[in-house]
């Protein structure tokens, strides 16, 4: 039985929780005051952490408040009223217009004594307010969905608008020369294809954008989920002006064909979402190819529990990150979400009490509170003399994009064993294989050994369409092989890959797979010793770190992906 403490005034939900046995009073002020330090509702402090289920929380707010309960996967959102209500209010209060009845709002929150949040909304919108009780982490669930319908809805504009989206250059050093001519600016087919193709490529989740050029043909292919597939195929005739129209908007010299060059777009979709899209074309046999890389600030905001962190291998990364010097590597290959995570990492640390740089090749994206430099070697601004400049402004925290040689190398190091904490990524295909490749560059072990202090190695695994997979039955010996052991064949359920409208071949979204490896005492002795990444690896399984291959299999006994992707993307 919770006991009442006199020292305590609890009042409202906490109250009736504590009366419930749900929580000890105790308990309740800690989560109140630590929901208060963090800036979120009480409500979501508890089912964030597992403190109390998000189902009983709402039937004990409904008896105590006598507040109706609804569940929200059976609304129909498109029919919500979500302009009403400004998406900063919405999310600073956790709270979601559901349906107007009259001069009446009725909006979904999770927590029915929140009553600045009926307040400021009826200010708002000018309409009286009544809440609806709904489970939290439905409620969040359901607020990302209406946002996400609201931001696409905004942009899938009718043909007649293609030519009117806001688009912006970008003011990349590298974008140089005079606008285009009038000619290639009002050619409105071209524009109006180019913005198409631009607005379906967002809508689609897609990553890259290519435009490619050859003898007899001109084919358009976006990367979705981390495969390419061809989108459009116009005239070949029509690839220069194609190419013309997406220097002119990244701000490139469209006079020159002859180099590579680096531009970047900005396009608003609504007052609330704005893309940014990294270009770079380069001279092939029969013209420029452009690509652009789709970067949507959001994506840095998804927070970490939406990577597809286990529960384990999450906290040796936020224990590592927020650890106040030392080092911390992301590795693997390009497109693999390594900068997603590092800025997933900044996003939690930024904070007003620290001081946080980033040198990036390019800074890809913006992140307000944190000092982002764009890596520049025509004008000397190179990782090296960037990392310099960092050190003598005062740094707490240090994200270097990328180690690229023995220079850098060393003065990062040099900054996370004085104090810093130094974030940045490597290319190599594991994490031990990142201990033995910074040797090779020719850092010292010991200082290899004393500066780092976890190594990230990851991957992008397509995640299985919810609405489609179908179990596949797979031989028990060939699970065997494929590295399943005899204790994951108790209850195991493999899903396969199918296809229907709502997905792309019966994959939709990606989750990422990880190798989250602390560096140990013994692995520093190793390192010290001259040890290999094999033998770096053996030490790490001893250690309980499970490789990306294991990582994957876990991923599909938990239904999210199947066995024929995890093996595209890994490799015993």
């Amino acid at each position: 039985m919770a006991t009442a403490n006199p020292k305590i005034n609890l009042s409202g939900l906490a109250r009736r929780l504590v009366e419930d046995e749900l929580l000890t009073d105790v308990d309740a002020e800690r989560a109140l005051e630590d929901a208060r330090r963090k800036k979120i509702p009480f409500v979501t402090f508890l089912v964030e952490n597992k403190i109390v289920g998000s189902r009983k929380i709402a039937w004990a707010a409904a008896q105590e408040f006598g507040v109706p309960i609804l569940d929200i996967a059976a609304m129909d959102m498109e029919a919500a009223p979500i302009k009403l209500v400004d998406e900063k209010l919405v999310r600073l209060h956790h709270a979601l217009p559901l349906f107007k009845r009259g001069n009446r709002l009725y909006v979904a929150v999770s927590d029915p004594t929140n009553l600045q949040a009926l307040d400021e909304i009826k200010f708002h919108t000018g309409v009286n307010t009544d809440a609806i009780l709904v489970e939290d982490d439905k409620l969040a669930k359901a607020i990302e969905r209406a946002m996400e319908a609201h931001d696409s809805s905004m942009s899938q504009l009718l043909d007649e608008d293609l030519d009117n989206l806001s688009i912006e250059s970008g003011d990349d050093d590298g974008a140089s020369g005079e606008p285009a001519s009038e000619s290639d600016a009002d050619d409105t087919p071209v524009v109006r294809f180019v913005n198409k193709v631009l607005l379906d490529a967002i809508n689609k989740g897609a990553s890259d954008i290519h435009f490619e050029p050859y003898e007899k043909m001109f084919r358009v292919r976006l990367r979705q989920d981390g495969i390419l597939q061809e989108v459009a195929s116009p005239p070949v005739n029509l690839a220069m002006r194609v190419v013309s129209r997406l220097k002119v908007m990244s701000r490139m010299d469209i006079a020159e064909r002859r180099v590579p060059q680096d531009g970047r777009i900005k396009m608003t979709l609504s007052k609330n979402r704005s893309i940014d899209f990294r270009v770079n074309s380069c001279p092939t046999l029969f013209g420029e190819k452009v690509v652009l890389r789709i970067l949507d600030p959001s994506s840095a905001k998804l927070g970490i529990d939406a990577l597809g962190y286990e529960e384990q291998q999450k906290k040796l990364f936020l224990d590592a990150i927020h650890k106040p010097y030392g080092m911390v590597l992301v590795t693997g290959p390009t497109g693999s979400g390594k900068t997603v995570s590092l800025y997933t990492g900044l996003n939690i640390l930024n904070t007003p009490d620290r001081n946080i740089s980033t040198v990036e090749d390019p800074v890809e994206i913006n992140l307000p509170g944190i000092n982002q430099v764009n890596m520049n070697p025509k004008t000397g601004m190179t990782f090296a003399s960037a990392l310099r400049a960092f050190l003598r402004q005062d740094p707490d925290i240090v994200m270097v994009g990328e180690i690229r040689d023995l220079e850098t190398a060393e003065i990062a190091i040099k900054a996370a064993q004085t104090g810093h904490l130094v974030l940045s990524t490597l290319h190599t295909n594991d994490a031990p294989q990142t201990l033995t490749r910074l040797v090779n560059m020719g850092v010292a072990p010991f200082n290899i050994a004393s500066a780092v202090n976890l190594i990230i190695a990851q991957r992008l695994a397509r995640r299985l369409c919810t609405h489609c997979k179908q179990p596949h039955d797979i031989p028990r010996e060939a699970l065997l092989e494929e590295g399943f052991t005899e204790q994951d064949m108790k209850g195991l359920k493999i899903f396969s890959a199918k296809g229907c409208d709502q997905c792309s071949d019966g994959y939709k979204g990606r989750v990422g797979i990880y190798q989250v490896m602390p560096v140990s005492e013994e692995m520093g002795r190793m390192i010290m010793s001259g040890g290999n990444s094999m033998e770096l690896a053996d030490q790490a399984a001893k250690e309980g770190v499970a490789d990306l291959r294991r990582s994957g299999l876990r991923k599909v006994m938990e239904g999210l992906t199947s066995l024929e992707e995890i093996n595209r993307i890994t490799k015993d």
